[in-house]
């Protein structure tokens, strides 16, 4: 069965507010350099019964990526007057136990060399295979990342920090560790340091005496700093939780009482096996930890 259409609001310099594409046309050039390049930037977020979660955070992430690719962003109004064209002319989404649910993508590209960079505003209903993964947990590989992203920091045009359109490693290692049987990547460093997922931030979860502590790698190396991640630590810094930023290894993983890849739209993915190894779980922390996401 063919997956339903996307709606699709375009930003540019004749339409700020944004205007409605047919996006069961081509809207994209042959020579368009967010394609042909991967020269772009992007964000990924949930939207749950018309409302977008965590949209100050993304679009605090996105003008950051765009600073440091030195590419046009349209703005927050601009993003907030296309969000509302498109939701209010999306399909229906798909039904969970949070409500009706849409993946939302805010994405700004270089555009075709003789014009003007655009962003472009992409809705469509979450898939059925993202809500598995959710209630179902992930199987996980540990793979080196080949360097230290740390050492990237300094050198800006390795645009250390950005999420860009340049996704084809984190594609690839999906792709390879599903020919091993595994469903998701964590990376390494050379140290064998935790750093993040191929698509995701990792948290772990140890309960002490007098709660819960969690922890993820430190965003400072390197590590693309992640929204889900950090309304979640907001949340549990409310309840007076503790949390942490690492160093993780991968004996941290294995001895925690629960590990989980966070990301936007899959929200929280339990990790249930690391390299062939059955990790713990804990559905009542799931719970917990997807609820700091309802208001953040």
């Amino acid at each position: 069965m063919r997956a339903m259409t996307p709606t699709v609001v375009r930003i540019d310099a004749h339409s700020p507010q944004g205007r409605l594409l047919d996006a069961s046309q081509p809207i994209i050039d042959v020579e368009d350099e967010g394609y042909t390049r991967g020269d772009g930037v992007f964000e990924t977020m949930l939207c749950v019964d018309g409302a977008v979660r965590k949209l100050p955070r993304h679009l605090a992430r996105l003008d950051h990526s765009a600073q440091l690719l030195q590419v046009w962003n349209p703005g927050e109004d601009s993003w907030r007057a296309a969000l509302d064209l498109a939701l209010q002319s999306a399909a229906e989404g798909t039904t969970t136990s949070l409500g009706r649910e849409h993946t939302v993508k805010l994405l700004v590209s270089r555009g075709v060399p003789s014009e003007q960079p655009y962003g472009l505003v992409i809705v469509s209903p979450v898939p059925a295979s993202t809500i598995t993964q959710r209630t179902d947990g992930v199987t996980a590989l540990l793979l080196p990342r080949g360097h230290d992203p740390a050492e990237d920091t300094s050198l800006p045009w390795l645009l250390s920090g950005a999420k860009t359109l340049s996704y084809a490693i984190n594609m690839a290692v999906l792709r390879y560790v599903r020919t091993l049987g595994a469903q998701e990547a964590v990376f390494i460093g050379t140290d064998r340091r935790i750093l993040e997922g191929a698509t995701s931030s990792v948290i772990v979860a140890h309960r002490t005496e007098s709660g819960v502590r969690i922890s993820t790698p430190e965003p400072n190396h390197g590590i693309l700093p992640g929204t889900t991640q950090g309304a979640i630590f907001a949340g549990a810094r409310d309840e007076g939780w503790e949390v942490g930023f690492g160093p993780l290894y991968p004996a941290d993983l294995m001895e925690a009482d629960a590990v989980w890849l966070a990301s936007s739209v899959r929200l929280l993915a339990p990790v249930t096996q690391l390299n062939g190894q059955a990790l713990a779980t804990d559905d009542q922390l799931t719970l917990t930890l997807t609820e700091f996401l309802r208001t953040r």
